[in-house]
């Protein structure tokens, strides 16, 4: 189980982030209620065939800057 929280709001500006970066993932891989980070996560890492450590290290490095354009 991981520590990582994602609000809703933070959610909706990086999963456009994860979108451009990833473009095969769809709208099914991105789904995501508040709460279950978990789900995500497991879902991403067999989708994107990476680690869930590799998933949990993008997905915080995403969140520390939203703002930022960089992918």
């Amino acid at each position: 189980m991981s520590s990582l929280k994602i609000s809703a709001a933070d959610w909706d500006i990086l999963k456009i982030k994860l979108q451009r970066k990833y473009n095969h993932l769809t709208p099914d891989d991105l789904m995501y209620n508040p709460g279950e980070e978990d789900a995500l996560l497991t879902r991403l890492a067999k989708r994107l065939r990476r680690s869930q450590d590799y998933i949990i290290f993008t997905v915080s490095k995403e969140l520390a800057d939203l703002s930022s354009n960089r992918l």
